[in-house]
């Protein structure tokens, strides 16, 4: 009897106990860090910056040709790559008159050519976030040693030729080569000036009360900050298709001489290049004429801008060719700028070969003849001042091609430049990559061909 009870005893102990639930383990603290300033290129090390990836951008700007003004919003989209407690976002723009992240307002800060959020709560590895940023006044160029970029003031408006650095003076971006998001513009502007953009118009609203018209467009395929465009003013613009896909070009009608033939040559050249290097890689073309010459052509995404109209046809073979070399497949590191520039100015070679002109051989022994400063730079790493230096990296990027086709044959290479923009298509890519490339499908060792094309400063022996 004394067991029994004994034992009662120790299971009703047991139930008791095991009726008390545990004390739940203390949480691990969550700690945010800020992201950092720049991503470490070695040309422009605050450019872009740590801690998040963008996967949006919303344009929304409101032009005022009295004083040149924007009055505008950016809302960007992103992911965080690590908790953070505040980001970075590169803008010398207009001044800002607020700052939301996910509808809250945020605080921040300029230094310099960036602009440091801090949001009213850290922010998770992984999650999805927006901030959006409220801006008004009469933006200005980027000048540097490469040149004046970014927002570029015109006579009846404006347009956008960022490369390398010019994202900034017109929206908060992350503004790095490596990191592409797609796009869409809302821009209002005064009814008699028209406005262009990357991508494809997707509408256009009636005149409101005070005579603006909005017009959206939108670019679908991921794009680095540097290639987004607008352009405001008057324009001729034609329309009409290349196999199928959207052909959108404009010319101011001062520069009608200079463009006659843009759009019927950007579908000729559109048509030739799939040709040579495959599927072109978006979903419409065209081109811009604008602006006075003062400032470079660019291979903006889709629609490339030319300053003062085309200068010839080959100009627009090379911006049209940027569209695989450069656009779809970008640079990761400014240092490898070769990549686009080398590529594109051997696109003008080849189709001067293929067109009753010199073949790219003869251009190639052209040049191989000259001595002295032509051969003093490294075609693979110009440094920041030199990037687009015409003949370390156009000239001599295209003789690279050249002796790269030279050893491999044509049977490897014309194969080797679809293969190239198909592998790394809205992507980034380095020149390691490419030889890597280059390499397998040759079955040769080119490390010293690309070693003495790219990283001396000499003149290489054949």
């Amino acid at each position: 009897m004394v067991r029994k009870l004994a034992a009662l005893a120790a299971g009703l102990t047991l139930i008791a106990s095991s009726a008390v639930p545990a004390a739940p383990a203390a949480a691990e603290p969550v700690t945010f860090l800020p992201g950092a300033a720049g991503t470490g290129d070695p040309y422009y090390p605050l450019q872009g910056n740590g801690g998040y990836d963008v996967g949006h951008y919303d344009l929304r700007l409101r032009f005022d040709p009295d004083g040149h003004k924007l009055d505008a919003t950016t809302t960007i989209t992103a992911t965080a790559a690590q908790n953070l407690s505040q980001f970075n976002l590169d803008f010398s723009g207009p001044p800002i008159s607020g700052v939301l992240v996910d509808g809250a307002r945020a605080a921040y800060r300029r230094d310099g050519q960036e602009l440091v959020v801090t949001p009213p709560n850290g922010l998770r590895a992984g999650s999805t976030f927006t901030v959006a940023v409220s801006y008004a006044g009469a933006p200005k160029a980027v000048s540097d040693a490469t040149g004046q970029q970014g927002w570029i003031r015109t006579r009846d408006g404006a347009f956008v030729a960022s490369q390398p650095d010019g994202a900034r003076s017109w929206f908060p971006a992350n503004d790095s080569p490596a990191d592409k998001a797609t796009f869409s513009f809302r821009v209002s502007a005064p009814e008699d000036l028209t406005v262009l953009a990357n991508g494809e118009r997707t509408g256009t609203d009636g005149a409101d009360d005070d005579g603006y018209r909005t017009v959206r467009w939108e670019m679908r395929q991921p794009m680095a900050p540097y290639l987004a465009t607008v352009a405001i003013g008057r324009f001729v613009v034609s329309e009409g298709t290349v196999d199928g896909m959207p052909n959108v070009t404009a010319y101011d009608p001062s520069l009608a001489d200079e463009s006659e033939n843009l759009h019927d040559f950007t579908a000729k050249a559109v048509a030739w290049e799939t040709g040579l290097f495959g599927p072109y890689p978006f979903s419409s073309t065209g081109g811009i004429a604008d602006g006075d010459g003062s400032v470079t052509a660019l291979e903006t995404q889709g629609r490339p801008v030319y300053s003062g109209g085309p200068s010839d046809n080959l100009e627009i073979v090379h911006e049209l060719a940027h569209q695989w070399f450069g656009d779809s497949v970008g640079v990761r590191s400014w240092r490898d700028i070769w990549l686009n520039e080398g590529f594109a100015t051997y696109a003008e070679w080849l189709y001067q070969e293929q067109h009753g002109g010199p073949s790219a051989k003869e251009i190639f022994d052209r040049h191989y003849r000259k001595t002295g400063h032509f051969w003093h730079l490294k075609t693979g790493d110009p440094g920041q001042a030199h990037m687009f230096d015409e003949d370390a990296v156009y000239l001599r990027g295209a003789m690279t091609v050249h002796a790269l086709r030279t050893k491999i044959g044509d049977k490897v290479f014309f194969p080797l430049l679809k293969t190239w923009v198909q592998q790394n298509r809205h992507g980034t890519a380095t020149t390691a990559d490419f030889v890597g490339l280059a390499e397998k499908l040759s079955g040769q060792n080119l490390r010293p061909l690309f070693d003495a094309w790219l990283y001396q400063a000499k003149k290489p022996g054949i």
